[in-house]
């Protein structure tokens, strides 16, 4: 489900941080979870 993979991906933002990757992967995993955060609540809202 997409809640799963919000938090796949909130984990892989924040090992990312903590191992302080470059600023574009950051970024980019920022820009995808940003966007799968979206499409969950416009999920949410057509129901």
């Amino acid at each position: 489900m997409i809640n799963d993979e919000i938090c796949e991906l909130r984990e892989k933002l924040n090992k990312s941080i903590e191992n302080g990757d470059d600023y574009s992967v950051i970024y980019n995993l920022s820009v995808q979870l940003d966007e799968l955060i979206a499409k969950f609540y416009n999920e949410k809202l057509k129901k």
